[in-house]
Protein backbone atom coordinates (compact mmCIF):
# COMPACT_ATOMS: atom_id res chain seq x y z
CA UNK A 1 0.00 0.00 0.00
CA UNK A 2 1.37 3.44 -0.91
CA UNK A 3 2.08 6.04 1.78
CA UNK A 4 -0.65 8.29 0.37
CA UNK A 5 -3.21 5.50 0.51
CA UNK A 6 -2.15 4.61 4.04
CA UNK A 7 -2.48 8.23 5.16
CA UNK A 8 -6.02 8.46 3.82
CA UNK A 9 -7.07 5.97 6.50
CA UNK A 10 -6.05 8.34 9.27
CA UNK A 11 -6.46 11.83 7.81
CA UNK A 12 -9.47 13.96 8.85
CA UNK A 13 -11.33 13.60 5.55
CA UNK A 14 -14.10 16.12 6.06
CA UNK A 15 -11.86 18.77 7.55
CA UNK A 16 -9.48 18.48 4.59
CA UNK A 17 -12.34 18.63 2.10
CA UNK A 18 -13.85 21.65 3.87
CA UNK A 19 -10.51 23.44 3.65
CA UNK A 20 -10.20 22.45 -0.01
CA UNK A 21 -13.65 23.89 -0.62
CA UNK A 22 -12.64 27.23 0.86
CA UNK A 23 -9.62 27.35 -1.42
CA UNK A 24 -11.67 26.31 -4.46
CA UNK A 25 -14.18 29.13 -3.98
CA UNK A 26 -11.64 31.81 -3.04
CA UNK A 27 -11.48 34.76 -5.43
CA UNK A 28 -8.06 35.87 -4.19
CA UNK A 29 -6.25 36.63 -7.48
CA UNK A 30 -2.82 35.18 -6.66
CA UNK A 31 -4.18 32.08 -4.93
CA UNK A 32 -6.67 31.43 -7.71
CA UNK A 33 -4.01 31.80 -10.40
CA UNK A 34 -1.53 29.58 -8.52
CA UNK A 35 -4.10 26.79 -8.09
CA UNK A 36 -5.18 26.89 -11.73
CA UNK A 37 -1.63 27.08 -13.10
CA UNK A 38 -0.51 24.21 -10.86
CA UNK A 39 -3.28 21.87 -12.01
CA UNK A 40 -2.89 22.83 -15.70
CA UNK A 41 0.85 22.18 -15.54
CA UNK A 42 0.88 19.08 -13.34
CA UNK A 43 -1.98 17.23 -15.03
CA UNK A 44 -1.70 18.50 -18.59
CA UNK A 45 -5.16 20.09 -18.82
CA UNK A 46 -6.13 20.85 -22.44
CA UNK A 47 -7.66 24.30 -22.21
CA UNK A 48 -8.06 24.46 -26.00
CA UNK A 49 -11.17 22.31 -25.51
CA UNK A 50 -12.70 24.68 -22.96
CA UNK A 51 -15.42 27.17 -23.81
CA UNK A 52 -13.17 29.68 -22.02
CA UNK A 53 -9.56 28.78 -22.92
CA UNK A 54 -8.04 31.73 -21.01
CA UNK A 55 -6.99 30.42 -17.59
CA UNK A 56 -6.89 33.94 -16.17
CA UNK A 57 -10.58 34.55 -16.93
CA UNK A 58 -11.98 32.16 -14.30
CA UNK A 59 -13.16 33.96 -11.13
CA UNK A 60 -12.37 31.00 -8.86
CA UNK A 61 -10.55 27.69 -9.03
CA UNK A 62 -13.92 25.93 -8.83
CA UNK A 63 -15.17 27.84 -11.89
CA UNK A 64 -12.10 26.60 -13.76
CA UNK A 65 -12.51 23.05 -12.52
CA UNK A 66 -16.15 22.79 -13.56
CA UNK A 67 -15.52 24.58 -16.86
CA UNK A 68 -17.75 23.99 -19.87
CA UNK A 69 -16.45 22.62 -23.16
CA UNK A 70 -16.68 24.26 -26.55
CA UNK A 71 -19.77 23.18 -28.52
CA UNK A 72 -19.01 20.13 -30.64
CA UNK A 73 -15.86 19.09 -28.74
CA UNK A 74 -17.79 16.04 -27.48
CA UNK A 75 -20.61 14.44 -29.45
CA UNK A 76 -22.90 11.53 -28.69
CA UNK A 77 -22.45 8.24 -30.55
CA UNK A 78 -24.77 8.48 -33.56
CA UNK A 79 -26.27 5.01 -33.09
CA UNK A 80 -29.73 5.62 -31.55
CA UNK A 81 -29.39 2.38 -29.57
CA UNK A 82 -26.08 3.37 -27.97
CA UNK A 83 -25.91 4.33 -24.31
CA UNK A 84 -23.15 6.91 -24.04
CA UNK A 85 -20.21 7.39 -21.72
CA UNK A 86 -21.23 9.79 -18.93
CA UNK A 87 -17.86 11.51 -18.52
CA UNK A 88 -14.28 11.89 -19.65
CA UNK A 89 -11.84 9.74 -17.70
CA UNK A 90 -10.67 6.16 -17.50
CA UNK A 91 -12.54 2.93 -17.01
CA UNK A 92 -11.74 1.72 -13.51
CA UNK A 93 -13.71 -1.49 -14.07
CA UNK A 94 -16.76 -2.57 -16.03
CA UNK A 95 -18.64 -5.78 -16.67
CA UNK A 96 -21.39 -8.00 -15.30
CA UNK A 97 -22.73 -7.65 -11.78
CA UNK A 98 -22.41 -11.19 -10.45
CA UNK A 99 -25.01 -12.20 -7.88
CA UNK A 100 -25.23 -8.63 -6.68
CA UNK A 101 -21.48 -8.04 -6.42
CA UNK A 102 -19.57 -5.33 -8.28
CA UNK A 103 -15.89 -5.92 -9.05
CA UNK A 104 -13.58 -3.17 -7.74
CA UNK A 105 -10.08 -4.56 -8.24
CA UNK A 106 -8.19 -7.83 -7.77
CA UNK A 107 -9.42 -9.28 -4.50
CA UNK A 108 -11.87 -6.41 -3.94
CA UNK A 109 -15.61 -6.15 -4.55
CA UNK A 110 -18.73 -4.72 -2.94
CA UNK A 111 -22.45 -5.32 -3.25
CA UNK A 112 -25.07 -3.27 -5.06
CA UNK A 113 -26.96 -3.07 -1.77
CA UNK A 114 -23.92 -1.54 -0.06
CA UNK A 115 -23.42 0.94 -2.90
CA UNK A 116 -27.05 2.05 -3.07
CA UNK A 117 -27.74 1.70 0.68
CA UNK A 118 -31.04 0.03 -0.22
CA UNK A 119 -31.64 -3.69 -0.87
CA UNK A 120 -34.91 -3.06 -2.73
CA UNK A 121 -33.35 -0.51 -5.09
CA UNK A 122 -30.41 -2.87 -5.68
CA UNK A 123 -32.55 -5.87 -6.66
CA UNK A 124 -33.08 -4.97 -10.38
CA UNK A 125 -29.30 -4.75 -10.88
CA UNK A 126 -28.44 -8.05 -9.18
CA UNK A 127 -27.22 -9.66 -12.43
CA UNK A 128 -27.00 -6.53 -14.55
CA UNK A 129 -24.08 -4.47 -15.82
CA UNK A 130 -21.88 -1.79 -14.30
CA UNK A 131 -19.29 0.68 -15.50
CA UNK A 132 -17.04 2.62 -13.13
CA UNK A 133 -15.40 5.73 -14.63
CA UNK A 134 -12.60 7.56 -12.81
CA UNK A 135 -12.26 11.29 -13.47
CA UNK A 136 -8.74 12.60 -12.86
CA UNK A 137 -8.01 16.27 -12.10
CA UNK A 138 -7.24 16.91 -15.77
CA UNK A 139 -10.65 15.78 -17.02
CA UNK A 140 -13.85 17.62 -17.86
CA UNK A 141 -15.85 17.43 -14.65
CA UNK A 142 -19.44 17.52 -15.79
CA UNK A 143 -21.40 14.25 -15.90
CA UNK A 144 -23.99 13.62 -18.61
CA UNK A 145 -26.83 11.14 -19.02
CA UNK A 146 -25.98 7.77 -20.58
CA UNK A 147 -29.62 7.44 -21.71
CA UNK A 148 -32.78 9.53 -21.52
CA UNK A 149 -34.63 9.12 -18.24
CA UNK A 150 -37.01 10.57 -15.67
CA UNK A 151 -35.54 11.26 -12.25
CA UNK A 152 -37.31 9.24 -9.54
CA UNK A 153 -35.25 9.92 -6.44
CA UNK A 154 -31.83 10.79 -5.11
CA UNK A 155 -30.16 9.24 -2.09
CA UNK A 156 -27.36 11.06 -0.28
CA UNK A 157 -25.28 8.42 1.48
CA UNK A 158 -22.78 9.88 3.98
CA UNK A 159 -19.45 8.17 4.39
CA UNK A 160 -15.69 8.54 4.19
CA UNK A 161 -13.78 10.53 1.60
CA UNK A 162 -10.96 8.20 0.60
CA UNK A 163 -8.95 8.97 -2.50
CA UNK A 164 -10.40 7.18 -5.53
CA UNK A 165 -7.11 7.05 -7.44
CA UNK A 166 -5.85 3.72 -8.80
CA UNK A 167 -3.72 2.89 -5.73
CA UNK A 168 -6.64 3.40 -3.35
CA UNK A 169 -8.95 1.34 -5.56
CA UNK A 170 -6.46 -1.53 -5.34
CA UNK A 171 -6.05 -1.42 -1.56
CA UNK A 172 -9.10 0.09 0.18
CA UNK A 173 -11.78 -2.60 0.60
CA UNK A 174 -15.28 -1.68 -0.64
CA UNK A 175 -14.01 1.82 -1.45
CA UNK A 176 -16.96 3.07 -3.52
CA UNK A 177 -19.48 1.69 -1.04
CA UNK A 178 -17.72 3.48 1.83
CA UNK A 179 -17.21 6.94 0.35
CA UNK A 180 -19.86 9.64 0.53
CA UNK A 181 -22.01 9.53 -2.59
CA UNK A 182 -25.15 10.69 -4.35
CA UNK A 183 -27.26 7.89 -5.83
CA UNK A 184 -29.52 9.04 -8.69
CA UNK A 185 -32.34 6.67 -9.71
CA UNK A 186 -33.93 7.09 -13.15
CA UNK A 187 -36.81 5.47 -14.99
CA UNK A 188 -36.08 4.81 -18.68
CA UNK A 189 -37.82 3.10 -21.57
CA UNK A 190 -35.83 -0.09 -20.84
CA UNK A 191 -36.36 -0.03 -17.06
CA UNK A 192 -34.35 1.36 -14.14
CA UNK A 193 -30.97 3.03 -14.54
CA UNK A 194 -28.88 4.34 -11.66
CA UNK A 195 -25.99 6.79 -11.80
CA UNK A 196 -23.87 7.10 -8.65
CA UNK A 197 -21.70 10.16 -8.07
CA UNK A 198 -18.96 9.07 -5.64
CA UNK A 199 -17.20 11.73 -3.59
CA UNK A 200 -13.49 11.58 -2.82
CA UNK A 201 -10.73 13.16 -0.78
CA UNK A 202 -10.63 16.92 -1.49
CA UNK A 203 -13.87 16.80 -3.47
CA UNK A 204 -15.56 19.93 -2.20
CA UNK A 205 -18.96 19.27 -3.71
CA UNK A 206 -21.29 17.45 -6.06
CA UNK A 207 -23.93 19.53 -7.83
CA UNK A 208 -26.91 18.44 -9.93
CA UNK A 209 -28.68 20.35 -12.67
CA UNK A 210 -32.06 19.95 -10.95
CA UNK A 211 -31.13 20.81 -7.36
CA UNK A 212 -27.77 22.53 -7.16
CA UNK A 213 -25.34 21.55 -4.43
CA UNK A 214 -25.86 18.06 -2.97
CA UNK A 215 -22.48 17.25 -1.36
CA UNK A 216 -21.82 18.99 0.95
CA UNK A 217 -23.86 19.35 3.11
CA UNK A 218 -22.23 16.49 4.96
CA UNK A 219 -24.60 14.34 6.94
CA UNK A 220 -24.71 11.47 9.37
CA UNK A 221 -27.68 9.58 7.96
CA UNK A 222 -28.96 8.46 4.58
CA UNK A 223 -31.25 11.12 3.09
CA UNK A 224 -33.72 10.28 0.32
CA UNK A 225 -35.47 12.88 -1.83
CA UNK A 226 -38.48 11.91 -3.95
CA UNK A 227 -38.61 13.69 -7.32
CA UNK A 228 -41.43 11.70 -8.92
CA UNK A 229 -43.88 14.59 -9.00
CA UNK A 230 -41.42 17.10 -10.43
CA UNK A 231 -41.31 15.79 -14.04
CA UNK A 232 -37.53 16.03 -14.28
CA UNK A 233 -36.75 14.46 -17.65
CA UNK A 234 -33.14 14.49 -18.81
CA UNK A 235 -32.19 13.55 -22.35
CA UNK A 236 -29.39 11.22 -23.42
CA UNK A 237 -26.07 13.13 -23.44
CA UNK A 238 -27.56 16.07 -21.51
CA UNK A 239 -25.62 17.34 -18.49
CA UNK A 240 -26.94 16.03 -15.16
CA UNK A 241 -24.28 16.86 -12.56
CA UNK A 242 -20.74 17.98 -11.89
CA UNK A 243 -17.86 17.27 -9.54
CA UNK A 244 -15.66 19.93 -7.98
CA UNK A 245 -12.58 17.70 -8.02
CA UNK A 246 -11.50 14.35 -9.47
CA UNK A 247 -13.79 11.50 -8.54
CA UNK A 248 -15.82 8.57 -9.88
CA UNK A 249 -19.17 7.94 -11.50
CA UNK A 250 -20.76 4.47 -11.58
CA UNK A 251 -23.54 3.48 -14.01
CA UNK A 252 -25.78 0.50 -13.20
CA UNK A 253 -28.01 -1.22 -15.78
CA UNK A 254 -30.46 -4.09 -15.24
CA UNK A 255 -29.92 -7.55 -16.68
CA UNK A 256 -30.79 -8.34 -20.27
CA UNK A 257 -31.18 -4.81 -21.67
CA UNK A 258 -27.74 -3.99 -23.08
CA UNK A 259 -24.25 -5.19 -23.89
CA UNK A 260 -21.19 -3.19 -22.87
CA UNK A 261 -18.97 -2.04 -25.72
CA UNK A 262 -16.41 -4.77 -26.38
CA UNK A 263 -13.52 -2.30 -26.45
CA UNK A 264 -13.96 -1.18 -22.85
CA UNK A 265 -11.38 -2.63 -20.47
CA UNK A 266 -9.89 -1.53 -17.15
CA UNK A 267 -7.69 1.58 -17.44
CA UNK A 268 -8.78 2.38 -20.99
CA UNK A 269 -9.21 6.15 -21.54
CA UNK A 270 -12.74 7.22 -22.43
CA UNK A 271 -14.47 10.37 -23.61
CA UNK A 272 -17.90 11.74 -22.89
CA UNK A 273 -20.38 10.63 -25.55
CA UNK A 274 -18.55 7.57 -26.85
CA UNK A 275 -20.41 4.27 -26.80
CA UNK A 276 -20.78 2.75 -23.35
CA UNK A 277 -23.24 -0.01 -24.25
CA UNK A 278 -25.78 -1.00 -26.87
CA UNK A 279 -29.40 -1.87 -26.21
CA UNK A 280 -30.23 -5.46 -27.10
CA UNK A 281 -34.02 -5.46 -26.66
Amino acid sequence: MSLTTHLTHVLPHRLMSSLARRLAYSDHPRLRRWLIDTVVSRFGVDLDEAAQPDATAYPTFNAFFTRALKPGVRVADPDPRALVMPADGRISQCGPIEHGRIFQAKGQSFTTTELLADATAAKPFEDGLFATVYLSPRDYHRVHMPWSGKLLETVHVPGRLFSVGPAAVQHVPRLFARNERLVCHFETDFGPMTVVMVGALLVSGVETTWSGEEIPAYGDKVTTRDWRGEDIDIERFEEMARFNYGSTVIVLLPAGVAELDAGLVAESPVKLGQRLATLTG
